[in-house]
C-alpha cells in the first residue's frame, strides 16, 4: 500500500511537469502493488482494529493513486477546458463516494462473514491503472487526439464506479488477463507517440 502511494504521489509529479508517460507508468506500478497488498496482508494475524486500519489505508491510499492522479493527468492532457476540468471533478468525486462506500459496506461485511470478499458493487477504482494507461496509449499510437477522446472514457469510468452492478473479483485466470492488458498498457504507453 505504502510503496503503490509513493508511486501515485511521483506520478502526480511527473503530470505536473508534463511527463505523461512516467505518470502512466507511475500509474500501472501503483496498480500493480493494489493488486498484492491484500493479500498480504491477509497472512498476517490482525485484530479487528487493525483490519479496519487496513480498510481505511488502502481506500486513503486508491484516492491518491486511482483518484487523484488520474484526475490531474487528464486535466493536464487537455489544458485545462472548462468542459474537461467537469469531467476531472466528476471522477475524482466519483472515486471518493466508491473508496467511501466500500469501507462502510466492507466493514459490514467482514462483521458478517469471515470468508474474502467474492464480489464488488461497481468498478473498483483500481481498474484505471489498466484503463487509462491502455487507451491513452492506445490513442496516442494512432495519432488520434487524445486531449478529446480521453476525457469521456474518463466520465464514462467514473459512471461505472457509482453504479450498482455486481462484479465478481477476479480469480487466476482474471488475474492474468488484467495482468496482460497491463502488458498491453505499458507497451503500448512506450509505442504511443508524444502523449
Amino acid at each position: 500500500t505504502y510503496v503503490g502511494t509513493i508511486f501515485g504521489f511521483v506520478g502526480i509529479t511527473y503530470t505536473f511537469n508534463n511527463n505523461f508517460k512516467l505518470a502512466l507508468i507511475c500509474l500501472m506500478i501503483s496498480g500493480f502493488c493494489d493488486m498484492f497488498d491484500g493479500k498480504i496482508a491477509s497472512t498476517m494475524k490482525r485484530s479487528k482494529q487493525e483490519k479496519r486500519f487496513g480498510i481505511q489505508i488502502d481506500s486513503l491510499s486508491d484516492l491518491i493513486c486511482f483518484g487523484v492522479l488520474p484526475s490531474l493527468l487528464v486535466l493536464r492532457l487537455t489544458k485545462g477546458e472548462l468542459i474537461y476540468v467537469a469531467i476531472t471533478i466528476m471522477y475524482l468525486l466519483c472515486a471518493l463516494v466508491r473508496l467511501a462506500w466500500f469501507n462502510v459496506d466492507e466493514e459490514v461485511r467482514q462483521e458478517q462473514e469471515e470468508c474474502g470478499r467474492d464480489t464488488y458493487l461497481g468498478l473498483p477504482v483500481t481498474t484505471s491503472a489498466l484503463i487509462l494507461p491502455l487507451i491513452v496509449g492506445s490513442v496516442g499510437l494512432l495519432k488520434l487526439p487524445v486531449d478529446r477522446i480521453v476525457p469521456w472514457v474518463l466520465l464514462f469510468v467514473a459512471v461505472a464506479f457509482i453504479s450498482p452492478f455486481k462484479l465478481k473479483k477476479p480469480k487466476i485466470v482474471g488475474k492474468i488477463i488484467m495482468l496482460l492488458l497491463g502488458i498491453a498498457g505499458f507497451t503500448v504507453v512506450f509505442l504511443g507517440g508524444q502523449i
